[in-house]
């Protein structure tokens, strides 16, 4: 079930119906059968790995108490647990890379086998309810948080709908407690709840306004059979409105979930900071799908050693953990490259990083102004953008000629000669989407300054407040795309 779909439309605001009219003690049973039939509208046969994957770690939970005084014993339960979890994830996500690899590389040596091919589907949103399930066993492991005993509570715990399918992937110490007391929140608080659909409204603009109609350009300059034909300011403008549309389509869902999860009395931790606006790409980490690269920095990069084992090994844990990151992103040699991509950027922004700061004094040059923090954001804007080709790309022979193509046809006549005007988006599109960009740069920016607009939003009278989400939700109607059909497009990082 997508947000963006009818069909959630007319569910979420039953299930908020119910659950602000049954009794307080059984609210977290109704919003775990909500969440596994938002999780059946896709496959309902799939339900039954998420099902697995909760039992499990549930089971093994207990079990860590249970053999809190034998270590051994804790490892093998902390062992087998991870081997089954990620063992599924495994199966259905990344077999078919595995084997057609395998087969590639037994070709290079003349060696001839048969092809195999597993027919799976991919179950949506597999990759972020494992890795939170997986938290919570590594958490009781580690000691920082005790077992949850009632497995209705921990069940929703890792199936929450609003963030179930595309995250973010919340801890333990935060969402469980809210969990198990949401039989004491006291739900009928106007401004929140007018807060949580001015959240999911701005979600909505992101993804149905500005999100949607870029990818209609982007799907046309990398289509992979039409993509050869394009000179650099088309791959360009592609490359720039593909940075633009992933955003706004994963912040734009995560802003949907917060704001769902906030009508329901729950606090989801923000997954995004203005990344755009990084001065470097540790920054642009730190602001980018927070809670994944904290997941790898706490149950990964810090279990590796992190940075307490010398520069080499450092700059190793950071290849290491970008590389498995891309591969979490996609079974794809793009994927990988983009992952391991950012890996040299952030190795190569470590390395070099004294060596620049000398550079500075001896050239006596300030750090402090407006044009060097300008020229450090759009050298990391710029960064990414080239890596996000190799994400976008269908492989990597793709994202390479695309770039050849970016500095190798200058072209750029094409943007007074009405080119652009038929790649997907006409004229009036191009309208709509500038003025958005334009709004969306002014929240960002909002943000940056440290000025919260949710925040101000909610400190409005409730008229005010009524009235901009009218006016709102007439907006995205009226310059919302939609799919063929008016069906709704599928959120990028549900396939993840």
């Amino acid at each position: 079930m997508l947000f963006n779909s009818l069909q959630f439309l007319a569910f979420f605001p039953v299930v908020v119906i119910v659950y602000f009219l049954i009794p307080s003690k059984i609210r977290y049973l109704w919003l775990l059968a909500c969440s596994y039939y938002f999780y059946m509208c896709w496959n309902p046969k799939y339900v039954l790995l998420l099902l697995a994957s909760t039992v499990v770690t549930y089971l093994a939970g207990l079990f860590l108490v249970r053999w809190s005084d034998s270590p051994k014993r804790k490892k093998w339960v902390l062992a087998i647990c991870l081997l089954i979890n990620f063992g599924i994830l495994f199966v259905f996500k990344y077999a078919n890379f595995a084997i057609q690899t395998i087969e590639k590389l037994l070709g290079l040596v003349h060696i001839t086998v048969p092809e195999v091919t597993i027919r799976l589907l991919l179950p949506v949103g597999i990759s972020f309810y494992i890795f939170q399930a997986v938290s919570y066993l590594i958490d009781v492991y580690r000691g920082d948080i005790k077992p949850e005993r009632n497995f209705f509570i921990y069940a929703l715990f890792v199936s929450f709908f609003p963030q179930l399918v595309a995250g973010p992937i919340e801890r333990s110490r935060n969402l469980l407690p809210q969990i198990r007391n949401l039989n004491k929140t006291h739900l009928w608080d106007s401004k929140r709840l007018l807060g949580g659909c001015a959240l999911m409204l701005y979600g909505f603009f992101l993804k149905m306004v500005i999100a949607d109609r870029a990818a209609l350009f982007v799907d046309t300059v990398f289509d992979v059979e039409k993509y050869s034909v394009y000179g650099s300011f088309e791959v360009l403008t592609g490359m720039l409105l593909f940075t633009l549309q992933i955003y706004c389509d994963f912040a734009g869902y995560t802003s949907i979930a917060i704001g769902a999860a906030k009508i329901l009395g729950v606090e989801l931790m923000d997954n995004f900071n203005t990344p755009y606006f990084a001065v470097s790409i540790k920054d642009f980490w730190n602001r980018w799908h927070i809670s994944l690269s904290t997941w790898f920095r706490d149950y990964l990069y810090f279990p590796l050693g992190g940075s307490r084992k010398g520069k080499l090994r450092k700059y190793l844990n950071i290849m290491i953990v970008f590389g498995l990151s891309g591969m979490w992103h996609g079974a794809g040699w793009h994927y990988i490259f983009w992952g391991l991509l950012h890996g040299v950027y952030r190795v190569t922004g470590e390395a070099t990083l004294k060596i620049r700061q000398k550079w500075n004094q001896i050239c006596k040059k300030r750090t402090d102004t407006f044009s060097h923090q300008l020229w450090k954001r759009t050298c990391t804007f710029s960064l990414v953008a080239v890596a996000w080709v190799f994400f976008r790309a269908a492989s990597l022979r793709q994202a390479v000629d695309l770039l050849f193509q970016l500095v190798s046809r200058f072209n750029p006549w094409v943007l007074f000669d009405g080119t652009l005007l038929n790649l997907g988006i006409d004229a009036k599109d191009w309208n709509v989407l500038i003025l958005s960009i334009l709004i969306l740069f002014a929240v960002s920016l909002c943000r940056h300054w440290g000025k919260q607009p949710a925040k101000a939003f909610a400190e409005q009278g409730l008229l005010f407040q009524a009235v901009v989400i009218y006016f709102g939700i007439i907006a995205i109607l009226l310059f919302g795309v939609y799919g063929a059909g008016y069906e709704a497009a599928q959120f990028i990082y549900f396939q993840f």
